[in-house]
């Protein structure tokens, strides 16, 4: 169960870098977009740097769950945290296009959430993890598009 799984998308929003990544940056309006994090928190009053820990809350009809996540990259271009950590990447990349600011988010379950999975969910782990990358496949669309309004009517 080595095999990848990955998924980005992007979006163009008619406003300038900073303002988006300034949005995108603040976990604690993730519950603004997303449809499955609900909400997220700084870890000991922490913000979007790189080492930074943050706690987030997941909802879907049939469960909720709560994941840590360490901020690796925060540079102003780039935000990407790591679930588990080392089990999944997430990240938004923030580049200048057409007077406006094109948004990719990406996602990316590691060997380490592989092995997580293997070990969790034993022969269920591919269709668990077959559901996990239709939620990205769905999710990040979704969650863009919520970026981009949210962003827009400022």
């Amino acid at each position: 169960m080595s095999q990848s799984l990955s998924f980005s998308d992007s979006i163009l929003i008619a406003a300038e870098p900073e303002t988006v990544y300034d949005i995108v940056s603040d976990v604690t309006r993730t519950g603004e977009w997303s449809p499955i994090c609900r909400e997220c928190w700084w870890d000991e009053g922490d913000g979007p740097r790189a080492g930074a820990w943050f706690t987030g809350r997941n909802v879907k009809p049939d469960r909720e769950w709560e994941t840590r996540s360490l901020v690796q990259v925060a540079d102003g271009r780039e935000f990407t945290w790591s679930v588990g950590p080392g089990r999944v990447l997430w990240s938004y990349r923030v580049e200048a296009e057409d007077g406006g600011t094109r948004l990719t988010e990406s996602w990316e379950v590691l060997p380490a959430g592989h092995e997580f999975f293997s070990e969790k969910y034993g022969d269920e782990a591919p269709a668990q993890l077959a559901q996990r990358e239709q939620d990205a496949r769905t999710g990040i669309p979704e969650t863009l598009a919520a970026i981009k309004r949210i962003i827009e009517q400022r």
